[in-house]
């Protein structure tokens, strides 16, 4: 019974293993990090996406133009707009990225993307790979950053998520074997463990700070977390200087909203779909998903990213120009970190707490009593140029500091 579906789903399964062999092996023939300085020129993608991406990228491309005006002028940077990465589009050519989209992304060093719809069966979409999946395999993004600061709250939390491996990395290739069974895969290797779990502990240690802790649910998912979880505790005994523990995805979601814990974490690591699900949580603390950037890193490429989706509903709404761009500009101060332009990564990010945190002159409120996502970045642009920024800054939050 049920001999022809078994067969067909052993032989499935076999190429789903045969396919992350061969990447296990590639990751082992990795050539290293690029070094942006050696590099005549840094050409950096600018891709709008779908519903209020193109606004919001806009706005930060705007921002990029400044902050990198003058090395644009010299020939060191170029910003390149990507069109063709719609919604449209990849349905249209039945490709998660297509071709001539992929062909361009490729020759960026790195990329500022905004906001990409993923597919819907359930909506009559066809079963089309998520836009943001396909990216992160096709350039081997594997570390997905994301920071969350809130000085009221004295929170400073740097997340990272494992980007290429877990759920999301087969999510397409889950196997219907017969009409009353599914089943989907999850995947976890050393070399994609190692790679991620190292990359948090290094920034730790070069951003002094003195607690790594680890994400999974091991106790339940024995194989893949405990792999996750057992590789962690293996690298942490290299970073003596460094307390390293562990929480279950479960508990971790509520120690975030507890006032008596949660300042306490620092850095956090953790397999991908975890990571999805407390950067959300973590976002909303901060003031919601639009407010938060992340980045997609890897060896030879990088990409930046709000954690928020393309809200195709505002756009209906006719509220586009309303959205929020700080998740770009988020993004943007990663990016310009990423490439070494620190002076003018440390400027926007100074100018974004105070647009969005302190002085909070120009609110927003994704309608159209608030305002327009223009008038927002025309804010933060003037703040960025202010000749006191840094003092400014530094009066909110000695203001903080004695409440």
């Amino acid at each position: 019974m049920y001999k022809q579906e078994i067969d067909a789903a052993k032989q499935h399964f076999a190429s789903i293993l045969e396919a992350q062999l061969g990447r296990i092996e590639r990751m082992k023939q990795d050539e290293g990090f690029i070094d942006y300085q050696n590099l005549d020129k840094i050409i950096i993608g600018i891709v709008g996406g779908d519903g209020i991406g193109p606004y919001i990228a806009n706005q930060a491309h705007r921002i990029l133009a400044e902050l990198l005006a003058d090395k644009i002028k010299a020939g060191k940077v170029e910003l390149r707009t990507i069109e063709g990465l719609t919604i449209e589009n990849r349905i249209a050519r039945m490709q998660a990225i297509p071709d001539d989209v992929l062909a361009e992304l490729r020759q960026c060093h790195v990329v500022l993307k905004g906001p990409t719809t993923t597919p819907d069966q359930s909506t009559g979409m066809p079963n089309i790979e998520s836009a943001n999946v396909s990216m992160r395999r096709e350039f081997d993004l594997f570390a997905n950053i994301r920071p969350v600061r809130v000085a009221e709250l004295n929170i400073d939390w740097m997340f990272f998520r494992e980007n290429t491996e877990g759920e999301y990395a087969l999510g397409s290739l889950g196997l219907n074997v017969t009409p009353d069974l599914a089943v989907d895969f999850k995947v976890t290797t050393t070399q994609g463990s190692r790679r991620i779990i190292r990359a948090a502990f290094e920034y730790a240690k070069l951003h002094g700070r003195k607690r790594v802790t680890i994400v999974t649910k091991a106790n339940v998912v024995k194989t893949t977390d405990g792999k996750f979880l057992s590789i962690a505790k293996e690298i942490a005994k290299e970073y003596p200087d460094i307390t390293c523990d562990d929480w279950y995805i479960d508990i971790m979601t509520a120690k975030l909203i507890d006032p008596s814990r949660r300042s306490e974490f620092e850095v956090m690591v953790m397999p991908n779909l975890y990571g999805d699900i407390l950067t959300d949580e973590a976002a909303q603390i901060q003031g919601g998903v639009g407010t938060a950037g992340s980045a997609n890193i890897g060896t030879q490429y990088a990409m930046f990213e709000a954690i928020h989706g393309s809200a195709p509903r505002m756009v209906a709404e006719g509220r586009a120009v309303y959205a929020d761009p700080s998740s770009l500009i988020k993004a943007s101060v990663m990016l310009l970190e990423h490439i070494g332009v620190n002076l003018e990564a440390e400027r926007l990010q100074m100018a974004l707490d105070i647009c969005s945190q302190f002085e909070c002159r120009v609110k927003l409120t994704g309608r159209s009593d608030g305002a327009t996502n223009e008038a927002y970045t025309d804010y933060i642009l003037e703040t960025v140029a202010l000749p006191d920024l840094r003092e400014r800054y530094q009066q909110f939050l000695s203001r903080l500091q004695t409440k």
